[in-house]
């Protein structure tokens, strides 16, 4: 028998050098800097391992700080020094890449084999683009977070809570934040405590008539005897009738959304903090951009129709649609009414806010952002998101509340004011409300979504009866 042939030296020094070169890749990927203090600049590799220290101390605080107190975990994304940390990502991406190529250096590529140098190569790229890519893509999210909220929120104004709540006038339409002035189809007041994060949907009824002002307000001062403006005086186009008469609205920026806003508040009593216009075309692309909603289609709703030809139709079923579908379900009038239409809609705003959670906002923030400055304009300050943010997260949890104020419990062409005014107390302060036989008299409750009832136009119940998600306590149940 012949003996084995010796190991030839220089193929197991070439496997020495290249798992020597690999392992000054890890080094770089796991300790920035450790590669160049084992095998090259040491002075390069201190700094380097300093700054990652450094780096890695101040992301370990900042994320104790969030776990012991979420409002500064909202004060940093929404007003934190954004600008800094996006320059810190990319100044970190360029100098690990550096550190990378440097390794790659360290490792003599050149006294190996051919295909350990080809291996090198490819080891060092996809290094090289994956930390500083994921970097890079890192440093795009803060910018465009930045930028988002920089143009979203641009207001200064901030409004205190009134009566422990926060009273967010929504108005969604067809125009856009720079040509406002369509007549809203969708006139809604979120009241959210302050603490809790409870919510009461209110709804208003686009063609209400014959309503007051705000006391001392611009409108009230031209029509003290409420709303008659001579023809077609509704509730929506107080819009349209404001900015034909800019000249009476001197310092607001939003004659429309301020007359709105002065009807609002005389109707119900409330004091509005602020507002957000929604334009309802861009409420697609926003529903697009978080993967679409679920919602229970109980009616085979018409795509198109009132002045149009229906097109199509939205089948029943528990269905995730996408943007057209969903616009087009809180949209649609044929086939239905006002009001059937109106609780539809809050079943769209149930599902938003229960189905977008954190996780799908961070994952698809651009794209969200992208959407929203198409779909909102707002006058929240900047300074106040932090405060809204985990306002919305609690409500999550909660059921929402809805009041809508029309048939049967309001006749829109002459509402009962003292009558809403009771109801808004009574929703507000449902405790208050149980204890008083006399607020359950004023017809002021709202109940649980009833049960074994017929739909019409997609929604639970009927004009003669009402429509449950007009009228619940618990919105999602009624949906």
């Amino acid at each position: 028998m012949q003996s084995a042939l010796p190991p030839d030296p220089r193929v197991q020094l070439g496997r020495i050098r290249f798992r020597r070169a690999v392992a000054l890749m890890m080094m770089t990927l796991v300790l920035p800097g450790s590669a160049q203090l084992v095998a090259g600049s040491k002075r390069t590799g201190r700094i380097a391992m300093r700054i990652w220290f450094g780096v890695v101390a101040s992301a370990l605080l900042l994320v104790l700080l969030s776990l012991v107190s979420h409002t500064f975990a909202f004060w940093f994304v929404t007003n934190g020094p954004l600008g800094l940390l996006r320059l810190v990502l990319m100044a970190l991406a360029v100098g690990w890449a550096y550190l990378f190529v440097d390794a790659w250096r360290l490792g003599e590529p050149l006294s190996l084999h051919q295909k350990q140098r080809l291996a090198m190569v490819g080891i060092n790229g996809v290094l090289c683009f994956s930390v500083a890519g994921a970097l890079l893509f890192a440093a795009h999210v803060v910018n465009v977070n930045k930028d988002f909220m920089a143009t979203m929120f641009a207001s200064t104004t901030v409004s205190d809570a009134e009566d422990g709540r926060y009273n967010v006038l929504l108005l969604g339409g067809d125009s856009g934040a720079d040509r406002w002035g369509l007549r809203p189809d969708s006139i809604t007041v979120a009241s959210i405590d302050a603490d809790t994060g409870k919510t009461v949907l209110f709804g208003l009824p686009r063609n209400m008539l014959n309503f007051p002002f705000k006391k001392g307000s611009v409108m009230a001062e031209q029509f003290p005897d409420g709303y008659n403006c001579g023809v077609q005086c509704e509730l929506n186009s107080l819009a349209t009738w404001a900015n034909d008469h800019k000249a009476l609205f001197k310092g607001y920026d939003n004659p429309g959304v301020e007359a709105t806003t002065e009807a609002v508040e005389g109707i119900t009593g409330l004091k509005i903090n602020y507002w957000a216009m929604v334009n309802l075309k861009g409420f697609q692309k926003m529903v697009d951009a978080v993967g679409g909603v679920t919602l229970k289609v109980r009616d085979r709703i018409p795509i198109g129709g009132v002045g149009g030809p229906v097109t199509g139709y939205i089948k029943p079923g528990t269905r995730k649609l996408d943007g057209f579908h969903t616009l087009w379900f809180a949209r649609s009038r044929e086939s239905a009414d006002d009001y059937s239409r109106m609780a539809r809609q809050k079943c769209v705003m149930n599902a938003m806010l229960h189905q977008l959670s954190p996780k799908t906002v961070v994952m698809k923030f651009g794209a969200i952002a992208d959407a929203s400055t198409e779909l909102i304009s707002t006058n929240i300050p900047a300074s106040e998101v932090d405060r809204f943010v985990p306002l919305a997260l609690k409500a999550r949890s909660q059921p929402i509340r809805t009041v809508s104020f029309v048939p049967p419990m309001v006749n829109t062409g002459h509402p009962d004011i003292a009558k809403i005014r009771r109801a808004v107390q009574n929703a507000i302060h449902p405790k208050k409300a149980a204890k008083s036989t006399k607020a359950a008299k004023s017809g002021g409750t709202v109940s649980a979504a009833p049960r074994n009832q017929g739909t019409t136009g997609g929604a639970i119940g009927s004009l003669r009866s009402g429509y449950a998600a007009n009228q619940a306590s618990d919105l999602g149940a009624a949906c």
